[in-house]
């Protein structure tokens, strides 16, 4: 296993609409090889998902694992390791919620996002069957996260105002205090 670099906000990759994933794709070695260097990118940065365009490979393939131990992450739920191929998303809920969101590929920075409350997520597993999962709340924010990353969206592009977004540093002593406030 490996620990890949993750392209970051400017490269050109990351703004391009990825490949659907064909059956075959899914189950080979070079597959295989290659969620397993994403999972291992993802726990290297402490994240709680890790799109394959974010490491150069321009495929419709996100990963996603939220661990309760983790205490950025203070939403109250676990998420099991998933691999998501061809995922679609359908707005269940179309409240909104906003969340503080960071992401591997524009390091440094959180913004606060606003996006749909809940959804409903159809994708394809590792065994090429295809499935359907629910979400909300923090969860939701974190599957419509990754997922744009398929469509060459960053959560910068979200942003409904700029005065919410800042650095790490300032992030964590001028606004992380407000219990609402939860960063993705």
């Amino acid at each position: 296993m490996a620990v890949l670099d993750v392209l970051r906000m400017g490269h050109p990759l990351l703004r391009q609409r990825a490949r659907k994933v064909s059956d075959s794709e899914i189950h080979s070695p070079e597959m295989k090889k290659l969620i397993e260097d994403m999972v291992d990118t993802m726990h290297a940065h402490d994240g709680v998902g890790l799109a394959a365009p974010q490491v150069g490979a321009s495929i419709r393939m996100a990963i996603i694992e939220l661990d309760p131990e983790n205490d950025r992450y203070t939403y109250g739920g676990e998420t099991r390791l998933g691999v998501y191929f061809n995922p679609e998303i359908e707005v269940l809920d179309e409240t909104p919620q906003s969340f503080w969101e960071g992401c591997l590929s524009v390091p440094g920075l959180r913004g606060r996002v606003t996006r749909p409350r809940q959804v409903r997520v159809h994708y394809t597993n590792l065994e090429g069957e295809r499935c359907v999962l629910e979400a909300e709340d923090f969860l939701a924010t974190v599957f419509q996260h990754e997922f744009d990353h398929l469509d060459g969206v960053l959560y910068v592009d979200r942003l409904e105002d700029t005065h919410q977004l800042t650095y790490l540093d300032e992030f964590h002593q001028f606004w992380l205090g407000d219990e609402a406030d939860v960063e993705v």
